[in-house]
């Protein structure tokens, strides 16, 4: 069992999560879904710039995001199957964006989306918001933002990029990416291919032996017209198809011949006007999103049940800037969540309304401090209205190199239509859950900008969290368990001692609780690990070749809420190279897992073992 002194622990709360470094990280798009300087927020940020994201070279969203503060992730399988937590949040109380879209699956359990199939292909941007917010967002975003970005095409001239590598288990990588502008034209577009045939789905220390493979196929395209300086035309779009095999969960998990294929479509389109010389800019977009989900017992034959979620979002979103130190930012959204099902001998198809009204100002009221408050009223056609309320402040006295920052957050999140209506375990009378949570910290920047420091304390209180409880006849369904409390600190360093090399620390500690009358109360939420460590350090070589590692430490947690199945912690480190040959090729490889741990974030679920992995890329 891995464990955490608690004197480790004070020295890391004094110093330690991981964060990009480049110029593009001074300014974030999450917090009010507007481009702003970091300096303005008074939230927890991380971004994972496209730097960090090739020389990590990580496949999976998720084991990218592992090394930021505050993230837990569990994974049911080898691959294609992940839900991820924000501070001890529910894996469904985290909101996704790809581009700018809300991409939460209405079908699935507690509109979950599924990290497991978001690989990292041709994004080349990652922002993570932590704490609630649903101010700009609404419903889901109880426990954090992760918003996922592709890469903004150059307005002028061509860029592309390719890359390929092979593997364990012969797994096969590649994606390619072309972009380019020209007058008032601009766009691109990448498609992204993974296959590999895996590890077993149920855990090889428990028996298994047959591999499950995991195929991905994504493509992304955006395209830009601008018509003028103040008006402009916005088209984007996401496809992700996954097929995974998967073995049997009825009880332990055992090898079976299950399969599961899945089908992602997400779409945007948008114009943007800008009057009074660009002080009100405006935007109005439709979103859409679609996926399918098809599960079969035998590869080959006719589906045995599946899912449909489906969602269309009409936005406006205004930004009037008065004068040069308030910004009001105001919109009104509705959505229309569609569910459907089919399997066992029957069907259902649910669907809900949204409309929600914002607004938010951000002023600056003096040198250095920046204020930011407002409230959203929501009127869903099941559950009626909810207003929530938020607001941040971040103060600087001298330019950025110190920055304090206090935070108040109010989320709220209806029950899905899963939850609410799937014919074996729902229950239509659920209520939302809702939560508050509060933030304060410091960053701090020394030694012209060599060395940074980053830490926030953070308390949330969640009301009628949902909770599935197996113990409801006849096959366990869901309820609102009446209050779960989380607390915790979130600490970062990055050090640049010189220039070839760059170390970076990340430290998270979370004490997650269910706060409710009753057998579990006092106890551990499920599998949240309290502590995660994570130490990063890379060195670029006078001759090209750049070098570098990741360590991370995961510490026991609890697989069920009643804390009886403990799971063990873990240590997993990984090295990693890349040689530049000529101006427009690279070479690279990694090892991942090098001491080969044998680990389980999911009870009786496989995970990888030791692994190499070469390849090849292309940039011209």
């Amino acid at each position: 069992m891995l464990k955490f002194g608690s004197a480790s622990l004070i020295a890391l709360a004094i110093a330690s999560p991981a964060f990009a470094q480049s110029s593009d990280d001074d300014i974030v798009v999450t917090a009010t879904g507007i481009a702003q300087s970091i300096d303005e927020v008074g939230q927890a940020i991380t971004v994972l710039d496209a730097n960090t994201i090739n020389t990590r070279q990580n496949i999976n969203v998720a084991d990218l995001l592992l090394t930021t503060p505050g993230v837990r992730f569990n994974r049911s399988g080898s691959n294609g199957a992940v839900g991820l937590s924000l501070r001890g949040a529910e894996v469904t109380q985290t909101l996704v964006l790809i581009d700018g879209v809300k991409v939460n699956d209405p079908s699935g359990i507690g509109d979950q989306f599924d990290f497991g199939n978001l690989l990292i292909g041709n994004l080349r941007r990652v922002e993570v918001l932590r704490g609630s917010n649903s101010l700009p967002y609404g419903s889901q975003a109880i426990g954090g933002v992760v918003n996922v970005m592709t890469a903004t095409p150059p307005t002028d001239g061509l860029a592309a990029d390719a890359s390929a590598e092979y593997g364990y288990s012969d797994t096969v990588n590649a994606k390619a990416d072309v972009s380019g502008g020209s007058g008032i034209v601009s766009g691109g577009a990448g498609i992204a291919y993974f296959d590999t045939d895996g590890i077993s789905t149920a855990s090889s220390r428990r028996g298994a032996t047959e591999k499950d493979g995991y195929k991905n196929i994504t493509a992304n395209a955006r395209l830009k017209v601008a018509f003028t300086q103040d008006l402009s035309l916005d088209l984007r779009g996401y496809y992700i198809h996954g097929d995974l095999d998967y073995d049997s969960f009825f009880g332990a998990p055992a090898d079976s011949t299950d399969v599961s294929k899945s089908d992602q479509y997400v779409g945007y389109a948008g114009i943007n006007a800008a009057f009074l010389d660009g002080r009100f800019s405006n935007r109005l977009a439709v979103t859409y999103y679609k996926q399918n989900r098809d599960y079969y017992s035998v590869r080959g034959t006719a589906a045995d049940y599946g899912y449909k979620g489906e969602n269309v979002r009409f936005e406006y979103q205004g930004v009037f800037q008065p004068i040069d130190r308030a910004k009001l930012i105001f919109g009104y959204e509705h959505e229309k969540p569609e569910y459907d099902f089919f399997g066992f001998g029957s069907t259902a198809s649910e669907s809900a309304d949204l409309d929600s009204v914002y607004g938010l100002a951000v002023v600056e009221p003096l040198d250095g401090l920046s204020i930011t408050g407002g409230a959203r009223y929501t009127d869903h056609s099941q559950f009626g209205g909810k207003t929530t309320l938020g607001a941040n402040a971040n103060y600087t006295p001298n330019g950025g190199d110190t920055n304090l920052r206090v935070a108040y957050g109010e989320g709220f999140k209806a029950p899905s239509l899963y939850q609410l209506y799937d014919s074996f375990s729902g229950n239509p009378d659920l209520v939302p859950e809702k939560s508050k949570s509060y933030d304060v910290g410091f960053d701090q920047s020394a030694l012209e900008g060599r060395a940074t420091l980053s830490v926030t304390a953070f308390r949330r209180v969640t009301r009628d969290q949902i909770n599935y409880d197996v113990t409801l006849p006849p096959f366990g369904g869901y309820n609102n368990i009446e209050k779960t409390k989380t607390k915790g600190v979130e600490a970062a360093v990055a050090l640049r001692p010189v220039d070839a090399l760059t170390v970076t620390t990340s430290y998270s500690y979370i004490n997650a609780r269910d706060r409710s009358p009753g057998a579990n109360y006092g106890n551990r939420l499920a599998r949240r690990a309290a502590n995660v460590l994570s130490v990063s350090a890379d060195y670029d070589w006078s001759f090209g070749l750049k070098t570098g590692g990741t360590v991370t430490m995961v510490s026991d947690s609890f697989n069920d809420p009643a804390n009886t199945r403990e799971l063990d912690g873990y240590a997993l480190v990984a090295l990693r190279a890349s040689l530049p040959v000529g101006e427009h090729l690279e070479l690279y490889g990694r090892v991942e897992n090098l001491a080969d741990a044998h680990y389980e974030t999911v009870y009786g679920y496989g995970s990888y073992g030791r692994s190499a992995y070469a390849g090849v890329r292309v940039k011209l």
